[in-house]
């Protein structure tokens, strides 16, 4: 995506550093989307993914009613199953959402 705009490429760089540097956490419902996936991946593999992320799999970011923070939607494609990954930018970048896209995304309070 050419038009991006530039926070995006940031946010992106941000989030590889973060998984470069095993700083990426995972809330507790986090990990257990990632384990529901079936797909026999672990946090580490999580962490590569949320690393590899691009600019073509951003869906969209939007105010944590919970939070106030940033919140980063990405729908990459993972082993053929279309993701939905949900990312919140702090100390660390913390994994809010990781599971299969189901097209309905409520705000997780489990942050």
């Amino acid at each position: 995506m050419h038009n991006s705009p530039k926070w995006l490429f940031l946010v992106l760089a941000d989030l590889q550093l973060h998984a470069a540097r095993g700083r990426v956490r995972f809330t507790d419902k986090a990990r257990r989307e990632l384990k529901a996936l079936g797909l026999g991946l672990d946090e580490i593999d999580g962490a590569a993914i949320v690393g590899d992320l691009t600019a073509q799999d951003f869906f969209r970011r939007l105010v944590s009613d919970v939070s106030g923070e940033w919140m980063y939607e990405f729908k990459p494609e993972v082993c053929g199953l279309l993701l939905y990954i949900k990312v919140v930018l702090r100390e660390h970048c913390a994994v809010v959402s990781f599971h299969e896209d189901e097209e309905e995304h409520d705000e997780d309070s489990d942050e």
